[in-house]
């Protein structure tokens, strides 16, 4: 099997366990989601000092926050990541996974317009018009429903501008990811000393302090460490090995099983506004996608043809 073909299979298979994810986190909709998010970090840490412990890699954390400009960044990417996490497990135990769905449907396109404001990025004509069919998705649903999808646009707002600090982050995603959850590992702790001590609660207005007193919730909190960490794992892997079009397009996976799991499985509303506000983001994704393929073919052909003249020199 060719590293291109691995590395296909690892994409695919991150996807697919990021857009089953919200099965997971139903099990746990009874559990108040700033507890759920506690143990995700906590689990997350346990796991990825694994990995990094066998890999003789856990210099490199301490490395990379011991430099005070990436420990910056690494604080700012902390911040937003537990944001993204939180707000997601709270979109499940709400029954809003159609919502969050549509959030990393528009992703890709909020990042186009954030490259575009912090890196100066020139936005081509296909770009901007599926950046402007999506807008229009949005004020489709914003318009029907009475509401904005905040759920989505914050999901958006954050990975678009999580995946911005990153861009200043000298290491691997393993790595920052790691030094990130490390960051907030401490608050995690706190907040769990809180609510097992103290009954601190928090969005729900309750607490529980499951864990401990009911062997499948730990088990299921347990589980949350590496259900985070191994997908990424595989997506590292896969970014290494195939064209960022081909991870690119693959990756719809995620929400189009989000948007199945919410519809199908859990049964969550889909109104004659989502009925429109959908197919209007799958063309701009579309737009999007053919014109990201024919780019990065384009830029293939231009460095071959370079090296080639280079060569011949």
């Amino acid at each position: 099997m060719s590293d291109g073909t691995k590395g296909a299979i690892a994409v695919a298979v991150a996807s697919i366990m990021w857009g089953l994810v919200p099965i997971y986190y139903k099990m746990l909709a009874h559990v108040p989601p700033l507890e759920v998010l506690a143990h995700r970090t906590i689990w997350s840490l346990v796991f990825f000092g694994l990995v990094l412990m066998v890999q003789r890699r856990l210099h490199e954390v301490r490395a990379l926050l011991s430099r005070p400009s990436d420990l910056a960044a690494i604080a700012a990417a902390a911040t937003l990541i537990s944001c993204n996490w939180l707000l997601f497990i709270y979109s499940v135990q709400i029954d809003r996974v159609t919502e969050a769905s549509l959030g990393y449907y528009i992703f890709p396109l909020v990042s186009v317009v954030l490259g575009m404001v912090f890196y100066r990025e020139t936005l081509k004509p296909a770009q901007a018009a599926a950046v402007v069919l999506a807008a229009a998705g949005v004020g489709v649903l914003t318009w029907g429903l009475g509401a904005a999808p905040w759920i989505s646009i914050g999901l958006a707002l954050l990975f678009g501008f999580y995946g911005v600090i990153k861009k200043y982050v000298n290491a691997g995603p393993v790595v920052s990811v790691s030094a990130e959850v490390l960051l907030l590992v401490p608050l995690a702790v706190v907040w769990l000393w809180g609510v097992h001590a103290r009954g601190w609660t928090g969005l729900t207005g309750e607490t529980l302090g499951t864990f401990g007193h009911d062997w499948s919730d730990s088990l299921l909190l347990i589980v949350s460490g590496p259900l985070t960490a191994v997908p990424l794992i595989l997506f590292s892997y896969a970014s290494r090995r195939v064209t960022m079009a081909t991870v690119g397009l693959v990756q719809y996976l995620n929400p189009t099983l989000q948007f199945l799991v919410a519809t199908v499985l859990f049964a969550e509303p889909f109104t004659r506004w989502h009925a429109i506000a959908f197919p209007l983001i799958w063309v701009a994704l579309a737009i999007y996608s053919v014109w990201a393929v024919r780019h990065e073919r384009s830029a293939r052909r231009a460095a071959t043809s370079s090296s080639t003249v280079s060569t011949t020199t």
